[in-house]
């Protein structure tokens, strides 16, 4: 589970058989796995991969972090996460190809240059699957209660229908798209999601102008007791952790595109890094600021169900939505289809073909889909997986890496930037999923399971 060869590996097209053939004579694994099969990616596609991955159910719950937050806290924990994030981000991008001749393609692969081969393993894989999995469980939730959504907006006097049917329903396209073998094959898919991402984000925010404040609109903050107000601040970390979640795939698409030598794939990679950072601001700030604006501490924790008319405007954001989340759910399982055809190639010594790669992802697929129906309870998933996991992946483990690899001086402007990022990454990784179990179990109180 190491590092590849030379950075300036660029596998040429062959056939899936080919390809899958000699992968079962022990030769050119990596052709084979997902996340090395193929390097011909272009600058743009991390633009809109890393739009695809960061911006999705996360940005729909920002007015309601808002509302637990208030103004002055709740904007500069928006400004320093988005600070915070596109500094860790830099640095992973630039710790890709920091040893010569080789590329860390994968999370894993770096974590154990950082601190060892069996410890970068332990410290790494569990963090990076509780978040990959994590997202697509709570992507499912979102895709069914958005179909929910656009179904009771376009009929209003049709029968109610069961949320653990749309779910069910959104789950199917999955495992279709679960079959397509690599990032690059998936370009499209997270194209018209990065589109739809910035159309409905642009939905929530001119939508609430447009209705302008509520009557009574209220600024105080969302919990009436002093416990209440406590655990909803943590809960907003959590939920703001979740919204900037990238960086758990930042690896794997950069292994995606070309590098050699005299044209390394950081520059075309922070290229597009930049541009999705752009992409993210002009989601996040007017989502978050113009949903608590009109709604105030009434807002739901998906902007979009306080918003109700015009009714074909907010059926056509809950479609972009579902689009949205199609791709990000696809962008975050590629990596988990990577750990899982490792294993079973390299470890259980499976035969490499279609059918292992069927069999392998409708399981995943179905998995993550029954566990979306069982516990279906949005805001709360959002605060706990986003403290619990993301804070550590997106926050300071990657200042972690950068301190045990580069050594800087201490006390020195790299050495305090990162020491800062530690600490409140960590601060945020203890708190912020308190705040989301609490949620959970006040949830849990009046759900019926699959109703």
């Amino acid at each position: 589970m190491g590092t590849d060869g030379a950075v300036g590996s660029s596998y040429p097209e062959e056939s899936s058989f080919n390809v899958e053939k000699k992968v079962a004579d022990g030769k050119d694994v990596d052709k084979w796995l997902p996340i090395t099969a193929n390097r011909n990616a272009k600058w743009w596609y991390s633009t809109f991969h890393n739009v695809t991955a960061m911006v999705g159910a996360g940005v729909l719950s920002l007015p309601y972090a808002m509302s637990e937050l208030g103004w002055g806290p709740g904007i500069v924990v928006l400004v320093l996460s988005w600070i915070i994030t596109l500094y860790t981000l830099w640095q992973m991008v630039e710790m890709h190809e920091m040893v010569p001749g080789k590329r860390f393609n994968r999370y894993h692969e770096l974590g154990q240059y950082a601190f060892g081969e069996k410890l970068g393993l332990y410290i790494v894989v569990p963090q990076q699957l509780i978040v990959e999995v994590g997202v697509c469980i709570v992507y499912m939730v979102t895709g069914g209660k958005s179909l929910k959504k656009f179904h009771d907006t376009v009929c209003p006097d049709c029968k109610s229908i069961k949320l653990t049917y749309f779910i069910l329903i959104f789950a199917s396209c999955h495992f279709v798209l679960a079959q397509l073998p690599d990032f690059n094959s998936i370009s499209g898919v997270s194209l018209a999601a990065a589109v739809m991402s910035l159309s409905y984000s642009t939905i929530a925010w001119a939508t609430s102008v447009s209705k302008g404040q509520l009557v009574d609109v209220n600024y105080s903050l969302r919990a009436s007791t002093n416990v209440g107000k406590f655990f909803g601040v943590l809960s907003a970390l959590g939920d703001i952790a979740f919204a900037y979640a990238g960086h758990n795939v930042v690896l794997e698409i950069q292994a995606s595109l070309p590098s050699t030598p005299e044209k390394p794939s950081k520059k075309p990679m922070w290229k597009g890094v930049i541009f999705a950072y752009i992409i993210v601001a002009l989601c996040y700030f007017p989502v978050a600021l113009v949903g608590y604006w009109a709604f105030g501490n009434s807002v739901q924790d998906n902007v979009l169900i306080s918003l109700n008319k015009p009714a074909w405007l907010i059926a056509a954001a809950n479609m972009f939505v579902v689009i949205h989340v199609i791709g990000s759910y696809q962008i975050y399982a590629m990596p988990v289809f990577d750990m899982i055809e490792t294993v079973l190639v390299k470890k259980l010594h499976f035969t490499p073909r279609f059918s292992l790669r069927l069999v392998s992802r409708s399981l995943y697929v179905a998995f993550t889909c029954f566990v979306a129906i069982t516990f279906p309870f949005f805001g709360g998933l959002l605060g706990f997986f986003g403290g619990f996991a993301f804070a550590p992946t997106t926050y300071f483990l990657p200042c972690v890496m950068w301190l045990a690899i580069y050594k800087p001086k201490r006390f020195s402007l790299s050495w305090i930037t990162n020491w800062i990022c530690i600490i409140l990454g960590v601060l945020l990784m203890v708190l912020s999923p308190i705040g989301g179990l609490r949620q959970i179990i006040v949830d849990a109180k009046t759900y019926k399971f699959y109703s």
